[in-house]
């Protein structure tokens, strides 16, 4: 599954690394690609979306559209 998020709260190279981590640790296969100018992040894993919104979050970075 190949999923697309905008996350507004991402500033540096950290907040990157942070992500791609808290993704990882739901699906250590997963290929995580953050566009720190776009403030996007793009995640091809089997994990389901949920899970992952919900890692994500869990660091401490909000997702536009999820609550």
């Amino acid at each position: 599954m190949a999923l697309k998020l905008n996350v507004p709260d991402i500033s540096c190279n950290d907040c990157a690394e942070i992500i791609s981590e808290s993704v990882h640790v739901v699906e250590p296969d997963a290929k995580v690609d953050v566009n720190v100018d776009a403030k996007t992040v793009t995640i091809e894993s089997s994990a389901s979306e949920e899970s992952i919104k919900q890692a994500i979050v869990a660091a401490g970075y909000t997702i536009e559209g999820y609550q």
